[in-house]
């Protein structure tokens, strides 16, 4: 796939989750779960993609995604979770974009530290660092709307079906 149209449609999703967020939605699985696990995936697949890194690399990303879990979690733990209409919503809030470039500034700045060792700039996926972001965020929702006693929202129909 064409390296632009893929940058794209990363963008297109990310921009979509985030307008969806900042509104406030229901909060289900499908919508927690889906596109972390979806981005991830697109990221280790481009990481495999990669051939001829070591394992010194292989740390580097792996460390990278720890990192990327644990600033999602912070994130996730700035997210509104209230209960709407007898079910759960998400709504991100000002601290949420707050804690958002606070975590852009120290992915860059371990990514300048990754390259200045050695670690190849195609072997740290964007999408994989987006999508561990994302998942980090969503374990952290996940639990706090498990933990609140209130149902997630149903699953929506597609297509307004």
């Amino acid at each position: 796939m064409n390296g632009w149209v893929h940058a794209g449609l990363i963008a297109a999703v990310v921009v979509a989750v985030v307008i969806r967020r900042l509104r406030g939605e229901p909060l289900n699985a499908r919508d927690l779960f889906g596109p972390p696990v979806v981005l991830t995936g697109l990221g280790v697949w481009a990481l495999l993609q990669h051939h001829g890194l070591g394992p010194g690399d292989y740390a580097w990303v792996a460390a990278g995604a720890v990192l990327g879990v644990a600033l999602g979690a912070v994130r996730g733990a700035t997210i509104r979770v209230y209960e709407r209409d007898g079910v759960l919503w998400q709504r991100y809030v000002g601290r949420t974009f707050l804690v958002a470039a606070l975590s852009l500034a120290v992915m860059a700045g371990f990514s300048l530290l990754a390259e200045h060792f050695g670690l190849a700039r195609d072997a740290r996926p964007v999408q994989l660092s987006i999508g561990v972001g994302f998942l980090g965020e969503a374990l952290v929702v996940g639990f706090r709307a498990l933990a609140s006693g209130v149902p997630f929202a149903p699953e929506r129909r597609p297509f307004g079906r």
